[in-house]
């Protein structure tokens, strides 16, 4: 069952992994005028990025009575990287990746942006933003922004991707669509809910489907920064 959940979650959520260096503060941010993807980041608290030494979490999925985990450890100074799935631990660094590493990184990079889009969105390359105001969002119907990114076709996991970011005045992420390929029918539509505060970065611990029936979570987030 849980091999049945991984290749439906690969199929529908593996996201592009086209990284740039990481923008950690507000400073570099507001060193030219602000868009708007820029903004969600720093309403998710993507100043406090640059403090953190190492960030623990565990992916899990519910899709009807299947249940699907894997933690991650993950150094983002250094790249390092530890995998835990079931008795099997993994341990790598993003600079030396052999086969084996670098299938278990997709794994990483799909499970690390859902938990941090918000900040994919500045440190990410290869991608165009286009915004709409006053969409009516896919899930609780109401009024809100839309921001549309879209991965070039050159490089990542999975190219050509696009998500469409729904929020309010806040710019907190709402709600959110996965289309593979730019395609315009939806892969998969989330919540994004169940907010926490993590040394100062807001993530979403909660995504599910309108009906309930795919639910993504995150426990047993641990943030440890330069200040611990």
């Amino acid at each position: 069952m849980q091999k049945s959940i991984l290749f439906i979650l690969i199929g529908l959520v593996l996201i592009s992994c086209k990284e740039k260096n990481t923008v950690n503060t507000t400073e570099d941010l507001e060193s030219q005028p602000l868009q708007v993807n820029e903004m969600i980041a720093i309403a998710h608290g993507i100043e406090h990025w640059q403090n953190v030494e190492e960030l623990k979490f565990t992916f899990n999925v519910n899709r009807g009575e299947n249940h699907f985990e894997r933690s991650w450890v993950w150094k983002p100074k250094t790249k390092d990287i530890t995998k835990i799935q079931g008795n099997d631990t993994l341990r790598y660094n993003q600079n030396k990746m052999d086969s084996i590493a670098l299938k278990a990184d997709s794994s990483f990079i799909n499970d690390k942006y859902w938990l941090l889009a918000p900040f994919n969105l500045v440190w990410d390359e290869g991608t165009s933003f286009t915004l709409k105001d006053s969409v009516t969002a896919p899930i609780s119907k109401k009024t809100m922004q839309k921001l549309t990114v879209v991965y070039d076709n050159q490089g990542g996991y999975t190219p050509g991707d696009a998500y469409d970011f729904y929020f309010e005045n806040d710019f907190i992420i709402k709600e959110w669509i996965y289309r593979r390929g730019n395609e315009p029918t939806p892969g998969i539509t989330t919540t994004w809910e169940n907010y926490q505060d993590h040394q100062g970065m807001k993530i979403a611990t909660s995504h599910q489907t309108s009906d309930g029936a795919f639910k993504l979570y995150f426990t047993n987030i641990e943030v440890k920064t330069t200040d611990d």
